[in-house]
């Protein structure tokens, strides 16, 4: 049975939006496989001082990205052809990222003291067993260095490392390395007036209570889009198979 000339504008006017929508869920897969990278390459010295062992959440945003840029283009075409069926299994996709990100998203939220536990206990040892050498020590010194903060809670929590007997404070807890040297950083006395006082594990922490809010939001915001885009694809599907619609 042909479709009826009052059923036709709302067809194409449900494929354009769920064009459109598609087009806009593949950019975003384009953007978590961008910062999956991006965090592979720049932040993994950072991640490893923020869990226990090396986290595979790079890997994670990369292999989501990659899914959602492939059913992204699954959904333009589905679309395109006017398969009911396709339509149909590109929503029960989206259902299912709806549902990954829902959990995240309050997973998050409700564990974000254990994360703040994990991070104080990860960055305790790398000061502890710092050694200006390996990839943790790295870590350390370019987030005192990018943070100018000093230790855990301030510069006295170097006083308990290995590193401290033999060459006293990094020298990335200086604000004036050109004033630095390891003699004074190696005298409890003369080294507070040549470090910051601030420590790093209040201002990591604060930063993550201050955005939280903002970080929830968004991903909520996101993961609650996906909804649009199943309701557009289950319409358009009902109302292909209820007219018999079909692309030529």
């Amino acid at each position: 049975m042909a479709i009826t000339m009052e059923t036709k504008p709302v067809i194409t006017c449900l494929k354009t939006l769920l064009i459109v929508y598609s087009f806009v869920f593949w950019i975003t897969g384009a953007i978590l496989l961008a910062v999956g990278v991006w965090g592979k390459l720049m932040l993994g010295p950072y991640i490893s001082l923020i869990a226990d062992n090396s986290t595979n959440a790079p890997y994670v945003l990369i292999g989501t990205g990659t899914v959602i840029i492939v059913f992204g283009l699954f959904g333009c075409f589905a679309t395109c052809r006017g398969s009911p069926w396709m339509l149909k299994l590109y929503a029960m996709f989206l259902s299912l990222v709806f549902l990954a990100e829902l959990v995240a998203g309050i997973s998050g939220f409700v564990f974000r003291h254990e994360i703040k536990g994990t991070f104080r206990r990860t960055y305790t040892d790398a000061v502890l067993n710092y050694n200006a050498e390996d990839e943790a020590s790295r870590a350390v010194d370019n987030l005192q260095h990018k943070l100018r903060c000093c230790g855990v809670y301030n510069y006295t929590s170097w006083f308990g490392s290995v590193y401290y007997p033999s060459n006293g404070i990094p020298a990335s807890c200086c604000f004036n390395s050109s004033d630095c040297n390891t003699e004074d950083l190696r005298n409890a006395t003369v080294a507070p007036s040549k470090v910051y006082h601030q420590g790093c594990y209040e201002l990591v922490t604060s930063f993550m209570e201050t955005n939280m809010a903002i970080i929830a939001g968004v991903t909520f915001g996101i993961a609650f889009s996906q909804l649009i885009g199943m309701l557009l694809a289950c319409c358009l599907s009902r109302i292909i198979t209820a007219n018999q619609y079909e692309m030529v």
